[in-house]
C-alpha cells in the first residue's frame, strides 16, 4: 500500500527524517519528558498553564544573563536580576571568584465574593563566576538599578591591548 493510499484512507504515514531541520519523534519525546520532569511532578499545578506560571518565578529552571566586560583599567560585571529587591541580593568576592545570590518571593491574594485565590512563588539562584587575576577586590563598587546589578572591579595595573594578526 503506498503512502498516498494510506493518506487517502485517513491513516498517517510514518515521519521520516529526511533533512537535519526536521524533528524526529524521538527528539519530540525527549523534549516532552524534559518538560514533564521540569514542570510535571516538580510543579503539578503549573502543568496546564506553563507559560503563565513561568513569569511568576523569574529564576525557575534558568540563570539570569551575566555580561563580563574587560576594559583597560577595570572589569565590569553586569547581571540582569528581574524581580529582585536590593535587600534580597548578596554579592561575594573571594579568591578570583564572584558569587551572586538572589532570592525572590511574591504573594498575590484576590478575593471577590465567593471567589478566593492566593498564590505564593519563590525563586532562588546562585551564580559563581571566575574572575581574571590582577584585580583590586578591596576597591570593588556595586550598584543595583532597575533590576540590573553592575559591579566594577579596578585592575591593579592598567593593561594594554595588542592586536594579533590572523593568517
Amino acid at each position: 500500500m503506498s503512502i498516498a493510499h494510506k493518506i487517502h484512507k485517513g491513516e498517517k504515514p510514518l515521519q521520516r527524517r529526511t533533512t537535519p531541520s526536521m524533528v524526529s519523534p524521538w527528539d519530540e519525546m525527549d523534549r516532552w519528558f524534559s518538560d514533564f520532569a521540569r514542570r510535571g511532578w516538580l510543579h503539578p499545578f503549573t502543568w496546564e498553564w506553563p507559560k503563565e506560571m513561568e513569569t511568576l518565578a523569574p529564576f525557575e529552571g534558568r540563570m539570569p544573563s551575566v555580561d563580563m566586560i574587560d576594559r583597560d583599567d577595570e572589569v565590569v560585571v553586569r547581571a540582569e536580576l528581574p524581580g529582585v529587591n536590593k535587600d534580597d541580593l548578596e554579592v561575594t568576592l573571594s579568591e578570583h571568584t564572584l558569587a551572586i545570590e538572589a532570592h525572590t518571593k511574591r504573594e498575590e491574594e484576590e478575593e471577590k465574593g465567593e471567589y478566593y485565590r492566593k498564590e505564593m512563588t519563590r525563586g532562588d539562584f546562585r551564580r559563581t563566576l571566575a574572575l581574571p587575576g590582577g584585580l583590586d577586590e578591596d576597591k570593588a563598587k556595586a550598584t543595583f538599578t532597575d533590576g540590573v546589578l553592575e559591579l566594577c572591579l579596578p585592575k591593579l595595573e592598567k593593561t594594554s591591548r595588542k592586536k594579533v594578526e590572523v593568517k
